[in-house]
């Protein structure tokens, strides 16, 4: 569930969106981000480790990723802006890559979720929830073995199970972001 913050004054502190959290869990369903938040609701949005779904929306402030050092190989300084996950992802389970890409070695179980401000890569059957572009990324993508999704999105843009393209379902695909559109093609 995403929270439209439109004219709340409430929500900035993090203790808000923890009570949230266990008040919609009561109701089994998932809290994962904001939009339409004020600066100071991102902040505490972001850590609560909620996402921000307003492309256009002001991203909370993060301390600057260092530079790689002089010498360093880009293969390293790629690597730390990459969080793999090698265990089957269970429903229930929400992993959220903060400004990094996902990979997941494993399948991804109905109920589970995965979030990515950058690009996610599942090889293994995707059967829960895949966000990918968390924080506005348009350019991001979603890559899997096998689609059985609940839900895909990228930057905010979503697709439920029933508007995937039945066509797709089951294959190797890869997901983008085209003309504010989301679309799904076979690898």
């Amino acid at each position: 569930m995403v929270l439209d913050l439109k004219d709340a004054a409430e929500f900035a502190h993090e203790a808000e969106f923890a009570g949230a959290r266990e008040i919609l869990h009561r109701h089994t369903l998932t809290l994962i981000g904001v939009q339409n938040a004020t600066p100071a609701q991102l902040e505490a949005a972001a850590g609560s480790g909620l996402a921000s779904f307003a492309p256009n929306a002001p991203q909370p402030t993060r301390s600057p990723s260092r530079e790689p050092t002089r010498g360093a190989s880009p293969v390293a300084a790629a690597a730390a802006k990459t969080r793999l996950v090698t265990q089957p992802v269970r429903s229930g389970t929400q992993i959220y890559a903060r400004g990094a890409d996902l990979v997941v070695t494993a399948a991804v179980s109905p109920g589970a979720e995965i979030i990515a401000d950058g690009n996610i890569h599942v090889y293994g059957a995707l059967r829960g929830r895949a966000l990918a572009g968390a924080g506005g990324d348009v350019d991001a993508r979603i890559f899997c073995s096998r689609l059985e999704a609940e839900l895909v999105s990228i930057a905010g843009r979503y697709l439920v199970s029933e508007q995937l393209p039945p066509e797709q379902q089951g294959f190797a695909v890869q997901i983008a972001l085209v003309d504010e559109r989301l679309t799904v093609t076979r690898n």
